[in-house]
């Protein structure tokens, strides 16, 4: 919940609101999620509910957030989730941020604390979405990270042996995986585009360029398609290598059966 901290060297006595942020591995069906929370509002990008003081707002991307709501309460909110989604995932990222509404005081980040002069919904929105990016960033990061180590043990075995496992089809699944896991985090994190309250003033623009620069999430995003990017080449390699040594095998094995061709009729004529 907001609570209101005293200004040691007095004027208006500024409020701090706690953000809590919460990413499943699944993704969720916002109108699928309707019948749970009848008294929201639902758009393409978010579902949003007022909550006594504070709201949650819940991301088509697996993160949910919640601003200025007592831990039971909020826990409460996140039970009525699970309980409509009973088979969410109990591995999940979490996350808090603390924004300092203070009418006296310059916009930005201080003391690793976004600072604004007043806190209307539309702020609230915006550093909703930043906290439930960066959630989703850290649980892609590490998908992408154990990805990563995988490729690698591949790739060691080929410079240790100078070949890859005989069967493709494991290989060929787990190219698969690493596809499907560099489409699903390059369709989510598109979403770091600027959302359109931020469009609306120029203290809002500041206020998620500063959100961002504080989660760092440009250069994340970054590494992120780096990684993704040297997995998909190491693999496509490794793949080629696998391709040739079955061809090898087989061509062996023709030439092996076509000389006992040879002896057997050799064998036959004497």
């Amino acid at each position: 919940m907001a609570v209101a901290r005293p200004e040691a060297s007095g004027g208006a006595m500024p409020i701090v609101h706690q953000f809590y942020a919460v990413a499943f591995e699944e993704n969720l069906a916002l109108r699928q999620l309707a019948p749970a929370f009848p008294q929201a509002r639902i758009t393409p990008h978010e579902l949003y509910l007022p909550v006594d003081s504070g709201a949650i707002y819940i991301f088509p991307f697996g993160a949910v957030v919640t601003y200025d709501l007592p831990p039971e309460k909020r826990e409460a909110e996140l039970l009525r989730l699970r309980r409509f989604r009973p088979r969410l995932t109990t591995q999940v990222i979490r996350e808090d941020y603390a924004v300092v509404e203070a009418p006296d005081q310059p916009i930005g980040i201080f003391d690793g604390a976004l600072r604004v002069d007043r806190f209307t919904p539309a702020r609230a929105g915006i550093v909703a979405l930043t906290v439930a990016q960066s959630a989703a960033m850290e649980y892609y990061e590490r998908l992408v990270d154990q990805l990563f180590a995988r490729t690698n043990t591949l790739v060691e075995r080929l410079e240790r042996r100078g070949s890859v496992p005989f069967m493709i089809r494991p290989l060929n699944r787990f190219i698969g995986e690493a596809i499907a896991t560099r489409s699903e985090v390059l369709s989510v994190l598109h979403l770091l585009d600027k959302p359109d309250a931020a469009w609306e003033d120029s203290a809002m623009d500041r206020i998620y360029d500063d959100l961002r620069a504080e989660f760092d999430l440009v250069d994340r995003y970054s590494a992120l398609e780096l990684k993704l990017r040297s997995i998909q080449e190491a693999l496509q390699l490794l793949l080629e290598v696998g391709r040739d040594r079955r061809l090898l095998l087989l061509e062996v094995a023709v030439v092996v059966l076509i000389f006992a061709e040879i002896v057997f009729s050799f064998l036959r004529l004497h």
